[in-house]
């Protein structure tokens, strides 16, 4: 995608360590020249790798992505605890550790792959009574948090050398890969502690392939030609294809007719006959028709005439 034209899709950018989510946004809508745009999951300061930027019409599809797995690579020190379950928080214990293997962390990383009940760290930004609760651990509050239901798809072990371990993780959409390392290092009984983390994938957008924090940061020029298309967010769903009478009827909120009818049931990506995306649609009526939930322009313009 690129062009003038172009102002619609998803800019996947490895975001530089000591930076905030909200601050790739801005740099990314002052390279682009475009107000309307988000994240699609936020990455702490500390963290690098892959966040999607949202450009557009896209921005309507940031819940479906985000609800995607993630995988991230993160480096844990164990036998050091912290107030923010990483290495840059309050240290509150430090304990020898001589005898952390990997067929001793295998067996431990065991019971923390499936569903698991996990509790947000007061450095999030879980709201509570309408604050986040990173700014009332910055006030020195601290208030209950209740467990939530996570899912730890694999924890894959790629190194292990002396206190650290360089896990592999993919899981499901409101992890916290710091609170997990302080559950597992409770579980060895000595305590741990996130030394470094990254983003290696969102859904289907994975680091090797996004935009450099030195080419976002550093480098002029366009970068409207790394903007990807909308419909590559949702690249693993189903499709269907509608004509041109099904396709004008969609993009004014009406149920269209899928020919042939469809295999696949639920959710599904909607195209035009032309090929682009235009919205996100649930199949009904045994796949034969598609009612609308998300309706995408996708800045193309669009008859105002209603079909027949």
């Amino acid at each position: 995608m690129s062009g003038a034209g172009a102002r619609s899709g998803i800019l996947v950018a490895d975001k530089g360590r000591g930076a905030t989510s909200f601050d790739v946004v801005a740099i990314v809508r002052r390279r682009l020249g475009v107000r309307r745009i988000g994240h699609a999951g936020t990455l702490d300061p500390d963290a690098t790798g892959v966040l999607p930027i949202l450009v557009g019409e896209a921005t309507k599809l940031a819940p479906y992505l985000v609800d995607q797995d993630k995988e991230y690579v993160a480096t844990l020190r164990f036998g050091l605890t912290t107030d923010t379950h990483d290495v840059s928080g309050r240290v509150l214990s430090e304990t020898p550790v001589a005898d952390l293997t990997t067929a001793r962390l295998e067996d431990a990383c065991r019971a923390f792959v499936g569903p698991i009940q996990q509790v947000p760290p007061m450095y999030s930004a879980v709201h509570h009574r309408g604050r986040r609760l990173y700014e009332l651990a910055r006030e020195g509050i601290e208030v209950e948090r209740a467990a939530r239901e996570v899912v730890i798809r694999s924890i894959a072990i790629e190194k292990v050398d002396g206190p650290r371990a360089t896990l592999r993780i993919v899981c499901g959409k409101g992890t916290y890969v710091r609170a997990l390392a302080a559950d597992l290092g409770a579980a060895l009984g000595c305590g741990a502690a996130v030394e470094s983390l990254v983003r290696w994938r969102v859904g289907p957008f994975a680091l090797p392939d996004a935009v450099s924090w030195s080419e976002l940061t550093e480098r002029d020029g366009d970068l409207w030609p790394r903007v990807r298309t909308v419909e590559t967010a949702l690249a693993g769903w189903p499709s269907v294809r509608l004509d041109g009478h099904g396709a004008a009827a969609f993009g004014h909120g009406q149920a269209a007719d899928v020919i042939p009818a469809a295999a696949a049931e639920g959710l599904v990506r909607v195209h035009d006959a032309d090929g682009p995306m235009i919205g996100v649609g649930e199949l009904i009526a045994g796949g034969s028709r598609v009612k609308p939930v998300r309706i995408l322009h996708a800045d193309r313009p669009r008859t105002r005439i209603l079909p027949a």
